[in-house]
């Protein structure tokens, strides 16, 4: 079941154990036991996923904007979806 985050989905990993409010992958259940097919095939894609968006931070880290407004209020914000679109623009052309 997908959840849903003030209109988006949000996922996340294991650190969030317990919050309903994101999709996280799914675990070993502590039996023993392995996980279904299915669940196997949501955490690959799960994987992937969180793969391309920790790729994304990690370029958007590289932009000095970044760096220099990470204290300020809601600059880190602003800075962070300015550079997104930037980034989205150069990747579609």
């Amino acid at each position: 079941m997908e959840r849903q985050c003030r209109g988006a989905n949000v996922m996340a990993d294991g650190a969030y154990h317990g919050n309903r409010q994101v999709i996280m992958p799914y675990r070993r259940p502590r039996d023993g036991g392995e996980l279904l097919q299915w669940q196997v095939e949501l955490n690959t894609v799960h994987k992937k996923v969180r793969a391309r968006v920790e790729h994304s931070f990690a370029q958007m880290k590289r932009w000095n904007i970044l760096r220099n407004c990470r204290r300020k209020r809601d600059g880190v914000y602003h800075a962070t979806r300015g550079i997104a679109l930037m980034r989205n623009l150069t990747m579609t052309g």
